[in-house]
């Protein structure tokens, strides 16, 4: 089974050019713990945890009015629609995040979470 069977197609994103501070109110408004960060394009620039933002504004010198891009992480480790679903497990756990952007090119398209591909094998032995 591929991931665009199980991914996310309505997900957050939030712009580099935001605030830290108005990224984390839209974060914590949507219940998200995490989004990519996109550009005026809708391009995959980064993407965001409300952990780094935490963690940004508790040091010295650092506002909520700064731009996410500041407190963004820019290495993302993305997947494609046309992966199966236990290579992108094992992505995930070999870098130890939680979820990965699903992209075309450079667009997000999808989002799949740890907890997304939990719950399809646990669907899948429970249906047989």
């Amino acid at each position: 089974m591929t991931i665009k069977e199980i991914m996310h197609s309505r997900f957050v994103t939030l712009n580099g050019d935001e605030e830290v501070g108005v990224a984390l109110n839209t974060m914590n408004e949507r219940r998200v713990n995490g989004a990519p960060v996109v550009d005026k394009d809708n391009n995959l620039i980064g993407i965001v945890v409300k952990h780094d933002l935490y963690k940004f504004l508790t040091e010295r010198g650092r506002y909520p009015k700064y731009p996410l891009d500041r407190a963004m992480t820019y290495k993302v480790i993305t997947a494609t629609e046309d992966e199966d679903i236990v290579t992108v497990a094992k992505r995930l756990r070999r870098h130890d995040i939680m979820a990965v952007p699903v992209v075309d090119g450079l667009k997000v398209i999808g989002l799949v979470s740890l907890e997304d591909i939990v719950d399809y094998f646990i669907n899948q032995n429970t249906n047989e």
